[in-house]
Order: C-alpha cells, then structure tokens, then sequence
C-alpha cells in the first residue's frame, strides 16, 4: 500500500546521500529491467559473507517505501547484514505488486528473486546460508512464497501483514524445516485476520508451518506489555517451539492492530509500538541459518533479547525509557542525518530522558544493539 510519500521522502532524503551504502540498481530478467535499493552498512568488508534479507514491498508500494517503512538500516550497522529492497512490476491495474498466484499476473517473481540473489553475490560477500525473506502485506505473501519455492535459497522468512493465499498449503513444496514469524493485526482490514476468498486465516498460516516443521502444537504465549496506550492496540506473541533442525514459528498478534508495520513512526493509530518490527524480526533471522538452528550465540544476539520499552511515541518534552539489563547501559539519540543530539546512561528499571531542548522531528536512539525510532512533536 501507499505509505505517506512525501513525507517519507522529505524525511529520509538525507539518508540516501551518506556515503555509498544506498545504492540504486537494476538488473535484466526475462526481458525486463528489474529496480532495487540495496543498503551496504559502512563495517561490511568484502571477503567476509554475511546475511541478506530481501525486504519486500506490499501492494502499490515500492522500494523506497519499504526502505523507510520496514527501516532494518540502523540494525545493521551494527549486525552487519546487506539489505536489498527489490522493486515489483506493474501490473494490468497499474499497480506495483508480487506474483504470489492471485491476480492475473505472469511475472515470473521468483524467477527475479533467484537472479537478484546470485547478481548480488556475485558483487558482494554474500552468506548463502544466511539468506532471509519479509516484507508488508503483498511482501508478505511474497516471503511465504519464497518459503514453499525456493526454499533452497532462503534460510527464514518474516511476514508482516501478509499471509498464506487459501489453497497454498496444498501446493507449498518446502525442502528443508522452515522458521517462519507472522506479524498480523486482528484489525487489518487489507488483508483480514480471519481471511476472506482468497486469503487464508493467520492462524491457518500458522498452523500449517507449526504442522510441517514439527513443533509443538501448544505454543507459549506472553503478553508484551503495553508501553504506548496511545497506540490503540495491543501485543501478544505466541511460540511454538521443537521443531525439526531447532525451528520455531513465533506469531505477534496485534489486538486491534491495522494493516501497518509495527514501530514504525509513519503508521498512525493502529500501528502497535509496544514492539519494533524491525528488532523482532532481526532476533529471529539471527537464529537461523538454512540447515536450521545456529549453536552460537552473539553479542548481538544476547542483546536484543533485552526488549527496551521507550514510551510515550511520539514524545513531547519527556520520555520514560525502561531498561532490562542488569547494568547500567548508554544510550544515544540521533538525527536521520547522524548529528549526535544528546546522550546519557540508563540504570536498571525506568529511565525518564527530557527531550525539552530537542527540536521537533524524527530521531534515532541507540542503546546497545538496539535501535529505536522515535518522533518529537511540535
């Protein structure tokens, strides 16, 4: 969906022009010049293979937005991954969009991924055990896609208010067991939680990952707590556990969420910010490599396990930031240019920051390995 253009681009312009780690480019498949936006973060050394995520649009969107929408770049500055945010077609409606089986589309999608993925490995040190696959509502199905044809490339997928096409699982043909996170608002009015004729239920997607990777059948379910009650929503995460190789399938339920990615500071009402989309996602895909659970553990990953909770978002001349860590730990707050505004340390419990002297606008906070956007009202 349209995501607010010109906002997003008033915002991030300055963020395409640092340095050369957003690179526009293109490469021909079956006739057809297809577009991309890659993000190389500035430690990536050539020689030394690291993940990839795909990041993929939803429908009537495109790159760009999803860049910004769907925004993984701070994490991987400090992770370490490439980004790659492929552009979709057009199709007979005249919209950008996948060919994940509805619709009259014969754009040979997965086709495009294969060839982007070795284009991209053939310039970059690429981990091709490592490569994973999201994306917002039509990226969504897309991921899931990707999952039942072409798993032999893609070690985990994300989907944020996408799901499963009604018949799919008959057809899925996945070679090995399949990590799969599911972000979905019980308010989507886009794509519904409780399906429609074409759509499948998110609990039915669910079902049919927990089913074929063998994990348990009753998940454990907590409650995130609900840091910003101005949101309109609320967060459960449902985890089903045993798997085969060690996979999982993990499920956010946004209760009376809407079709929006969640953390993101361009989503309004309805967009749940009591997790980051972002972060979760990045936790998850940090586990896996294709041949399933990875046995070792990174700095990283033990970090962002500890969940900051930052609230109110936006904030006004104050933020109440609680930190999980046994120690104390420091934070920083940014511009989207990467100006230093301010800095501090946080102890254990809740923090409160004044932000009185910062001028209104979007800003970056990093603490540790996490960060968090958030927005200065007027």
């Amino acid at each position: 969906m349209r995501i607010f253009t010109t906002l997003l681009f008033s915002l991030c312009l300055p963020l395409l022009s640092i340095g050369q780690q957003t690179i526009d480019g293109s490469i021909t498949f079956a006739g057809i010049q297809r577009d991309y936006i890659l993000y190389v973060p500035e430690i990536y050394t050539p020689g030394e293979a690291v993940p990839l995520i795909l990041n993929f649009h939803g429908y009537t969107s495109n790159a760009f937005e999803q860049l910004n929408y769907g925004d993984f770049r701070p994490i991987a500055d400090t992770a370490g991954f490439i980004v790659v945010h492929p552009m979709g077609t057009v199709d007979l409606l005249g919209n950008t969009h996948w060919n994940v089986g509805w619709g009259t589309s014969s754009v040979d999608d997965l086709g495009f991924t294969a060839a982007l993925i070795d284009s991209l490995s053939a310039e970059f040190s690429i981990n091709q055990d490592r490569i994973y696959s999201t994306g917002m509502s039509n990226g969504g199905f897309m991921s899931y896609h990707l999952a039942c044809e072409l798993s032999e490339r893609i070690a985990a997928i994300a989907s944020v208010t996408g799901t499963m096409n009604v018949n799919q699982p008959a057809t899925c043909s996945p070679g090995h067991p399949m990590p799969v996170m599911e972000i979905h608002g019980t308010a989507d009015a886009t794509v519904p939680y409780t399906g429609n004729f074409l759509f499948g239920t998110t609990p039915a997607a669910v079902a049919y990952w927990v089913t074929y990777n063998n994990c348990e059948s009753t998940p454990s379910i907590t409650a995130i707590p609900d840091t910003d009650g101005g949101d309109g929503c609320t967060a459960e995460h449902q985890v089903y556990t045993g798997g085969n190789n060690g996979s999982t399938v993990e499920h956010f339920k946004i209760i009376n969420g809407e079709h929006t990615w969640p953390g993101s500071a361009f989503g309004g009402v309805g967009t749940n910010q009591d997790i980051d989309a972002c972060n979760e996602i990045w936790r998850f895909f940090s586990k896996y490599d294709i041949h399933g659970l990875i046995n070792t553990t990174s700095v990283a990953d033990v970090n962002l396990t500890k969940t900051v909770s930052v609230f109110p978002n936006p904030a006004n001349d104050a933020m109440t930031i609680v930190w999980p860590g046994v120690e104390t730990a420091d934070y920083t707050v940014s511009s989207l240019t990467g100006q230093l505004v301010q800095k501090g340390s946080l102890s254990t419990g809740k923090n409160e920051i004044d932000l009185a002297s910062v001028v209104p606008g979007m800003y970056m906070m990093t603490i540790g390995q996490q960060v968090i956007k958030f927005v200065k009202a007027e």
